[in-house]
């Protein structure tokens, strides 16, 4: 039997008639042929523009967009033309599902794409600051923020296909207090290396004091920090016990206070007494570095008359600091030879009364 085209449409299929098919074929074609010409087409240029602007985060939506890729578009078209049709429950519904698991899926990559997007610049602008950074923090974090957004994903699609997920979620509850309880010590070590990069207490390069400890701060790790100290070996440290302890970081200070002290032998004449807080003065009036602040004669020692001195060091660094002190000493103990000054050195005078 034929069929003239007037027949066809009102020729009926299932619970349709075939004007219904008709139209929901010709959506079908319209739909999909005008997603390909946006992707194709529209796309193009719109990638063109986005190059000519300062911004990067269009860049990031015309890559998000055209990272979609052409099944989508084409179920999407068959999603939409579907609607023109009477079609069981189940079909509808599984089509349904589909299209959310291909839209939560897509809207969980560009937010994934936008996070990758911020520590990349968060990354760029630390390197800038400090050349020695270490971006494996952020890569950990990155990847727990992805981690949350596929999690709340997966629940968001099981809610939609009717699952009740508060028992889920209670379960998941239970589940990660335990695990939480079983990793508490690694979970702490890494959530104090969150601290103590975004606090920034001390970075790589710097010198520090733990304790009884010190050393030149190397790499900063998620669970570990690991020091070089001055003996020459690496001293590891787990972040948590850096986040609970005071830290000495000895990088910030700007200048260092220095107190030292000398002592010269008690014959000395009070006359050269008087006159080495001068010459300790002018020893420090021609080290550029070295700002004095005071020179006193202390006290009466054991074996010695004590001086002390206190002057800043207008740098932080160690070496500097020792470097100065030296040319302090040569020069005191030069210009005490010119003067015949003597250092005094630990001794004891016995004195004896001859009976008569």
């Amino acid at each position: 039997m034929v069929l003239n085209f007037n027949e066809l449409l009102t020729y009926q299929i299932g619970n349709n008639v075939g004007k219904d098919y008709f139209f929901a074929l010709i959506s079908f074609f319209a739909f999909l042929i005008v997603l390909l010409i946006f992707k194709g087409v529209v796309i193009h240029k719109l990638k063109i523009l986005a190059k000519k602007t300062k911004t990067e985060f269009d860049d990031l939506l015309i890559r998000s967009v055209n990272s979609i890729h052409w099944p989508f578009y084409v179920f999407l078209s068959l999603f939409i033309s579907s609607k023109f049709l009477t079609i069981p429950n189940f079909v509808d519904n599984m089509l349904n599902y589909i299209i959310i698991v291909f839209v939560t899926y897509y809207l969980v990559k560009f937010l994934i794409n936008i996070v990758d997007f911020g520590m990349d610049k968060i990354i760029q602008k630390r390197k800038k600051e400090e050349d020695t950074f270490d971006p494996s923090i952020l890569g950990v974090l990155s990847k727990i923020i992805k981690g949350v957004l596929w999690g709340i994903a997966i629940i968001i699609v099981l809610s939609n296909f009717g699952y009740d997920v508060t028992a889920l979620a209670a379960g998941l509850g239970i589940g990660g207090i335990a695990i939480a309880f079983a990793l508490q010590s690694v979970l702490g070590d890494i959530f104090a290396s969150f601290s103590i990069h975004f606090d920034k207490p001390f970075r790589v390069g710097d010198f520090i004091i733990i304790g009884s400890d010190l050393g030149t701060v190397q790499h900063i790790g998620i669970k570990t920090t690991r020091l070089k100290t001055l003996q020459g070996q690496e001293l590891i440290v787990s972040n948590r016990e850096l986040t609970e302890t005071r830290v000495n970081n000895y990088k910030q200070m700007e200048k260092r206070r220095i107190v030292f002290g000398f002592g010269v032998e008690y014959d000395t004449p009070l006359k050269k007494l008087k006159k080495i807080p001068n010459m300790v003065k002018e020893i420090l009036d021609k080290i550029k570095i070295a700002e004095l602040n005071r020179v006193h004669f202390k006290e009466f020692g054991d074996f010695s008359l004590n001086f002390e001195v206190v002057y800043y060091v207008n740098v932080s660094d160690y070496n500097v600091y020792m470097d100065t002190q030296q040319e302090i000493n040569f020069k005191l103990k030069e210009i005490f030879e010119k003067e015949n000054i003597v250092f005094a050195f630990p001794t004891q005078t016995i004195f004896v009364n001859k009976a008569k």
